[in-house]
Order: structure tokens, then C-alpha cells, then sequence
């Protein structure tokens, strides 16, 4: 997949001759255990995976319902144990079965990819959604148009055209996927500058400057930022609203790294710089 912002695509030419870098993308999950992530499930503790909502089966990240008699508006996040700042994420989705009992109309077909999120220890335990930026992922329903990788916002705003954002949820413009077909789901976080959704290979939304601002949160204990704050990294974690869904290839590629193309670790495609990571080979 190409960069769509030109000063992305001149970022690999800032060394004349240097041959661009192999991306070196890191699974997120081993396909085996839910190792390195950590739920939080609405009214219960951080690390309590209720009714083994979250589980692996064969090969994929399942979230299931068939231990629950209702929702009860248990809305869950499986965090992954690790922020990240500048990166791309990208993964395979597909919704099957039915509903659970009592899940919101809305959760029909309905999960997401929680992005600049705080992290499951700070949350309340009746908090339902963690502050963060929704990348929300539909399924269709087998007639209507009903686009997937949307933006939602709990707890956040953003930017749209140089203007603050304040609607709680923006539709993309990609195609409808019915059924259970698996569809690819990528983002582009650039820290608290530009993200970008992609459906299926194909930007389908963009904007800027993810912020600390408005609602649709409840059962905080703490505050978490404080309005009008830029959000510059943190948690990544995957939804469970109601509807079983499955992922798989969960990978991501951090963009963020050392800079100096006489470092050993230099990487072109690289965006941000951190220069504690530069590794030099002794002389």
C-alpha cells in the first residue's frame, strides 16, 4: 500500500541513493494465547476476561458470547500491552453468528479498533468505553449500505478540514461488506497529526488532531487529560459490543525509530525520530 500524503512518500528520499528499507512488521498476536494483551470488561477489574468472552480458536482472536444469558451492556476492550505513537495497524475482521441477547441495535454487527487509548488499569470499573479514537468496524446487514472503518469518538474530538469536530460518529466512504467475508481494516497514526482508515486497501477517512474532548463516556473514576489536550500516543485495543466477531494477522509497523541513516537500526520509512534507538557498530 502507497503512502497517501506526499511529505510520507518524500520521507524515503531523504538519503540520495539509500534503497528504501524492508518494512518490518511485528504480529500482535501469537495465534496460540491471548499473551500480551489484557482485557477490561464493563463492571469488572482489568486482567478479568468475563465469561471467556476473549479467547483464541483455531488460529483466530475470537470474541464470543455463548457463556452470557443477556449483554447486559458489558461492553469489553482487549488492550494490547504495548502504546505506540507513530504506526500503522492493520488486521482482518469478519462478524458471524448472532447477536447476544439484549445487545444494543446498533451493536449489531459491530466492534472496532481502539486507538490513542488510556490504558485498562485506568479505567473505572463500570467505565464502558476507555477514552480513545474509534476506528469502528461494521458488517453489513444483507440490503442496506453500511460502511465499515467509520470514526467514533468517546471521550475525544477531532479535526476535519481545519475545524474542530464534534459529532460523535462520522460514517467512511467504503463499500458494504454483508455477510461473514473477512475484510482488511489498516490505520495510519501519524502521533497527534494526521490518522487515516483504510478499507480493503482504499483510504476511506482522514483527519487531524486527535483531542481529549466531549462524551459518550460514562463511569470514569478519574479524570483522564484535560480538554482541548492533543493526543499523542497510546493504547491500541480491540471491541467486544455485543456481536461475536473473529481477527486475525494483527500486525503492526511502528514508524516511529532512529533517523541517522549511519545507525545500524536506520529505517527510511521511518517518520518520526527517536534517537535514544540509534545502535552504532563499534569501530
Amino acid at each position: 500500500m502507497k503512502f497517501i500524503l506526499p511529505f510520507l512518500l518524500l520521507s524515503t528520499l531523504t538519503v540520495v541513493g539509500q534503497k528504501s528499507s524492508k518494512e518490518t512488521w511485528e504480529s500482535m498476536f501469537n495465534g496460540k494465547d491471548l499473551t500480551g494483551w489484557t482485557p477490561k470488561i464493563r463492571y469488572a477489574v482489568s486482567g478479568d476476561n468475563v465469561k471467556n468472552t476473549f479467547r483464541v480458536v483455531d488460529g483466530k482472536l475470537v470474541v464470543s458470547y455463548d457463556e452470557y444469558n443477556t449483554f447486559n451492556e458489558q461492553f469489553g476492550h482487549l488492550f494490547y500491552n504495548k502504546k505506540f505513537s507513530y504506526y500503522r495497524i492493520k488486521l482482518q475482521y469478519r462478524f458471524i453468528g448472532d447477536q447476544a441477547k439484549e445487545g444494543p441495535g446498533w451493536a449489531y454487527r459491530n466492534s472496532g479498533i481502539m486507538i490513542h487509548g488510556q490504558s485498562p488499569e485506568t479505567m473505572g470499573k463500570d467505565q464502558d468505553f476507555p477514552i480513545s479514537i474509534e476506528v469502528q468496524l461494521l458488517g453489513g446487514n444483507g440490503k442496506d449500505k453500511r460502511t465499515t472503518c467509520n470514526l467514533c469518538t468517546p471521550g475525544t474530538n477531532v479535526e476535519m478540514k481545519g475545524k474542530l469536530f464534534k459529532p460523535h460518529c462520522i460514517n467512511s466512504n467504503s463499500e458494504t461488506y454483508h455477510g461473514d467475508q473477512w475484510v482488511t481494516a489498516e490505520v495510519i497514526v501519524l502521533g497527534d497529526s494526521i490518522v487515516q482508515h483504510f478499507a480493503n486497501n482504499k483510504m476511506v477517512l482522514s483527519y487531524e488532531k486527535p483531542q481529549i474532548g466531549g462524551g459518550n463516556v460514562s463511569g470514569q473514576d478519574i479524570i483522564y487529560g484535560s480538554e482541548g489536550q492533543l493526543l499523542t500516543e497510546g493504547s491500541i485495543s480491540l471491541q467486544s459490543e455485543s456481536h461475536p466477531v473473529e481477527f486475525k494477522s494483527i500486525e503492526i509497523l511502528n514508524l516511529e525509530g532512529c533517523m541517522d541513516p549511519a545507525a545500524s537500526n536506520y529505517k527510511t520509512y521511518y517518520i518520526k525520530s527517536k534517537p535514544s534507538d540509534c545502535q552504532f557498530s563499534k569501530k
